[in-house]
């Protein structure tokens, strides 16, 4: 890629975000649509989840086929064809005649989705090729997950009260139209020197592990657990055929080798843990305040704010901390605030009044503003810059595979404890467990944090990082390795 100026960077930048946007803006604003679509489409609590978890599942499936793919044909060209297919995924959603329709078109969504957010950080991470410029870029990019938290349930709430549920599509047309012209005229192309072949045996075991998971977590309070048991074992068939598999590849789709750096790994488990809160907090609280409390959606989307507000103000802050300290301080910082917040909600009802639930929102909305920047930054900042696509779309994947685990997991949990009770007489003593599940998470953030951002897991990361560049140079040579 050419040396930019930095009018131009920023304007790169810009681009970048507004991918992330839609594709961001797309979950909260369904999370609020979920009352009103259960209604029309006669959805049970599965029926949600599968709504939600159809598309993130997806997308953690593809998104590090996107990535390679990226590194490998062009990520300008990757990063157009994802605009293009998410845009026609979000009008077909928008006209879907039922439920079953919808979960498909959903998916087709996820497809265009997972071409554009790893490629997007990959290309900011060639075009930022500073370390502290970098870090801040990747703050900006981390406060557009919160412009999208604080616009997604107000535009949502709007729409789905004014329109109906079925607008809350459209919005991603104008900014994805925009977002191709401007790619289009302004982004310049860039690939790897020396990219990653295609590995479908990695590709389909990827597809396989998370679908039968996924499956088997959502289907397990209705179906039993004789009937999702076969697709448990698949799932850790497929887990088994990927540790064996992806090793003895020359250029697998999962470099094993990437997870040797403890900060990696860490921020890996960090970005599942943090992303499964956050998908099991906004299942939880918009069931909570539309079919308990009776709120309509635009007010419900409206007590979102006490978290979406500090996300967007304190990621870029995240951002400048790890650009100058490191991201020991926004882990520990996040993982505390999450835990606590979820802790409120687990052990004092903190949903019952509206004070406690205030707090715990807005705590919530802090642990979450300060998570994104050190988990994109680790992933991305100890690696060569060859491998951008690849490592960026594993911490991309994380995200998305947390976010379907949580939705999964607490919607199970609820959908046991509710039964075919009504909501309003047993919610909150169902939900509980999926609360202390959130704490888990948190706490999850909080001690990796701790453990992963020291000296000796800053050791691990340079010693991955030398081993692969190493390895690179010699591919590129023609050197057997």
């Amino acid at each position: 890629m050419p040396e930019l100026s930095h009018r131009r960077r920023m304007l790169v930048l810009a681009i970048c975000c507004m991918s992330l946007l839609i594709v961001s803006l797309d979950v909260t604003i369904l999370n609020v649509a979920l009352p009103a679509m259960q209604t029309d489409l006669h959805a049970s609590t599965s029926g949600l989840q599968w709504t939600i978890d159809a598309y993130t599942l997806v997308l953690a499936s593809l998104l590090m086929l996107a990535g390679s793919t990226a590194d490998r044909i062009g990520r300008k060209r990757v990063f157009i064809v994802g605009l293009v297919v998410f845009s026609l995924g979000s009008l077909l959603c928008s006209l879907a005649p039922d439920l079953n329709a919808l979960i498909w078109f959903r998916m087709i969504q996820a497809v265009g989705g997972s071409m554009l957010n790893p490629v997007a950080m990959s290309i900011i991470t060639n075009t930022f090729t500073e370390p502290r410029e970098r870090a801040r870029a990747i703050g900006v990019w981390g406060a557009v997950v919160g412009i999208s938290m604080a616009a997604g349930p107000l535009i949502g709430g709007l729409l789905v009260d004014s329109v109906g549920w079925r607008s809350i599509f459209w919005i991603n047309l104008p900014v994805g139209v925009a977002a191709l012209l401007l790619t289009l005229r302004f982004i310049p192309e860039s690939r790897a020197p020396k990219a990653r072949r295609p590995d479908p045996v990695g590709q389909l075991l990827v597809i396989a592990l998370f679908g039968s998971l996924t499956y088997a977590i959502i289907e397990a309070p209705s179906s039993g657990f004789t009937s999702i048991l076969p697709f448990a074992i698949l799932a850790l068939v497929a887990l088994a055929g990927l540790l064996w598999y992806e090793p003895r590849r020359d250029e697998p789709l999962i470099d094993l080798r990437f997870f040797r750096s403890a900060p990696f790994s860490g921020a890996t488990v960090i970005a599942i843990s943090a992303f499964s809160a956050l998908g099991g907090f906004l299942f939880l609280s918009t069931l909570y305040l539309q079919n308990v409390v009776g709120l309509d959606a635009l007010h419900a989307g409206l007590w979102m704010l006490p978290m979406a507000v500090p996300t967007f103000l304190c990621a870029p802050i995240s951002g400048r901390l790890v650009g100058s300290r490191g991201p020991r301080i926004p882990l520990l910082i996040a993982g505390s605030a999450m835990t606590v917040s979820a802790l409120l909600f687990a052990g004092f009802e903190a949903e019952t009044s509206n004070v406690t639930r205030f707090i715990g929102y807005l705590l919530f909305g802090i642990g979450f503003g300060f998570v994104n920047a050190p988990i994109t930054n680790t992933a991305v900042s100890g690696m060569p810059r060859a491998q951008a696509g690849v490592a960026a779309a594993v911490a991309s994947t994380s995200r998305q595979l947390g976010q379907t685990l949580g939705v999964a997991v607490v919607g199970a949990v609820l959908a046991s404890g509710v039964g075919s009770s009504s909501y309003k007489d047993t919610f909150v003593s169902a939900a509980r467990p999926g609360w202390w599940i959130l704490v888990a998470c948190g706490l999850a953030v909080l001690v990796l944090g701790a453990v992963t951002s020291g000296a000796w897991a800053r050791r691990t990361a340079e010693r991955t990082a030398d081993k692969l560049s190493s390895v690179e140079v010699r591919e590129a040579a023609g050197i057997s390795a």
